[in-house]
């Protein structure tokens, strides 16, 4: 009897994370029913996505709105979330990491008595303000879930220790992974025209992405600060920052950073244009979750502009270094990372530590044998 499963999604990275599980389960329809359904939490740079990969939602609940809160978010989530699933009656619902799409569906999916399975479950900061509202969305997600697809051993520990199921728990690695692996070409030419025009063989790349929540304000501020002295510091660096949309961090960035030679603002990249990107910068300095996933699979040390990361597989092996938004501590890691080699090579060691761009078939083989 065929399955009738929904994945549910609302925002780019999602997106990313979700592609390697639909391409493997649209191509076994004789076993399984399976719809999109898309809240658009992030409007356009989800529709950016989903156009490159040529996928087409069965259901699109377009909630994104100007300015909207988190509550304005998950209420009209829910409720869009519900009806759909009122009408189509699925046997499970897939929902990725830790955004409120992802809890609004795992919580209505949980009032509709529909089975859950989590992809990316037990990532843990320990702080339910750092990242922020994803920590709590995570752990909320946890006690929902039927099928936890745990990333790694950490993960599958995390989970363990609050309580979740061990029989719940299979370590797949992550899929962002399979993406990345995916859209890399050796001989990748840009959509974006001005990175075309760089020399990558000439020039050191910083790349730069900067645009979670708790960031914004006066910690997104001193972030700017820090790259203006550093790129007037080392001009022979060019400092590549695709500027998130949301007006908190175009605005600031946009009055902060531009005019300046060595720092090129780009609007933000797709998928295929970040990763040949990430593969060819000599590291990169971010807040964002994905990328600090991503750079493994290109060897590239990752200076983590945040307080706290989920990602601790990374700090442990050494891959990532958090480095928080004061001002100076930004700029001595940055100073180090750039002029000392043996640091440098020390963060080359990030093969494969979140998995080995598998992860989607092994959620399908999963998921396959046991609904």
């Amino acid at each position: 009897m065929t399955k009738k499963i929904i994945a549910i999604f609302g925002t780019r990275p999602e997106a990313i994370k979700f592609f390697s599980v639909i391409k493997k389960f649209k191509e076994k329809k004789k076993l399984f029913d399976f719809k999109i359904c898309v809240t658009a939490q992030h409007r356009e740079m989800l529709d950016m996505f989903l156009d490159i990969f040529d996928v087409i939602p069965d259901y699109d609940l377009d909630i994104m709105r100007d300015l909207q809160t988190l509550s304005q978010i998950t209420t009209l989530a829910i409720k869009k979330i519900d009806d759909v699933l009122k009408k189509e009656k699925p046997d499970l619902v897939f929902v990725q990491g830790d955004t409120t799409t992802a809890f609004c569906g795992a919580l209505s999916a949980f009032y509709n008595k529909i089975k859950v399975a989590h992809i990316e479950a037990g990532l843990r900061s320990f702080d339910k303000f750092q990242p922020f509202p994803e920590e709590i969305n995570r752990k909320l997600i946890s006690c929902i879930s039927d099928f936890n697809f745990a990333p790694t051993k950490i993960s599958k520990k995390n989970l363990i220790n609050e309580g979740i199921n061990k029989s719940t728990i299979y370590i797949t690695g992550n899929t962002s992974i399979d993406a990345a692996k995916f859209a890399y070409k050796k001989d990748y030419i840009f959509k974006n025209k001005i990175l075309n025009k760089i020399n990558f063989f000439k020039n050191k790349i910083i790349l730069i992405t900067v645009h979670r929540r708790e960031n914004f304000g006066e910690p997104i501020k001193n972030v700017f600060n820090s790259i203006l002295k550093l790129a007037q510091e080392n001009k022979n660096l060019i400092f590549i920052y695709p500027v998130h949309r949301n007006p908190n961090v175009l605005l600031v960035a946009n009055s902060m950073l531009s005019d300046r030679k060595n720092i090129i603002l780009i609007p933000p990249l797709d998928f295929f244009d970040m990763q040949n990107l990430l593969s060819r910068c000599f590291f990169i300095m971010t807040d964002s979750g994905g990328l600090q996933e991503e750079a493994t699979v290109f060897n590239k040390p990752v200076l983590v502009l945040r307080e706290k990361t989920e990602r601790i597989d990374g700090l442990l092996n050494n891959s990532l270094k958090l480095v928080g938004t004061e001002t100076n501590k930004i700029i001595n890691s940055f100073n180090n990372l750039l002029k000392n080699k043996k640091i440098y090579n020390s963060m080359l060691n990030s093969k494969n530590i979140f998995g080995d761009g598998r992860s989607g078939e092994k959620i399908y083989k999963i998921i396959s044998k046991k609904l």
